[in-house]
């Protein structure tokens, strides 16, 4: 089995957007698509490992550390057979339901010791 980092994203726009939403109609909303994702993650229990929200994201560039905004709501580990494998538990997906989201799987490439 080979391991993915999987990153959950979403257009600032539309989260902006769905922040405007009638809250009795956005909860409702939100309700229903944690429903799914939890049983998207039962479904899924031997190949999902953690899987986590991204909260507010600092940049650290040679200029100094700033506040900013990025498109990444969340990120999972997942183990499968290929990366076509690993891309394919997520068609179809809940968070996909997020106007303009996407998600990227991504091969983890162990790193030689370094030193």
């Amino acid at each position: 089995m080979e391991k993915f980092f999987v990153l959950f994203l979403a257009p600032l726009a539309a989260l902006d957007e769905w922040s405007k939403t009638d809250p009795v109609l956005r909860k409702s909303a939100e309700v229903k698509m944690e429903e799914e994702w939890r049983m998207w993650m039962q479904q899924n229990a031997s190949t999902v490992g953690e899987t986590a929200g991204a909260g507010k994201t600092k940049r650290v560039t040679l200029e100094g550390i700033t506040d900013v905004r990025n498109e990444v709501m969340l990120y999972s580990q997942v183990q499968a057979r290929s990366h076509e494998e690993a891309a394919a538990l997520f068609t179809n997906h809940p968070h996909l339901q997020i106007p303009g989201s996407s998600i990227e799987v991504m091969k983890v490439l162990p790193l030689p010791t370094m030193g």
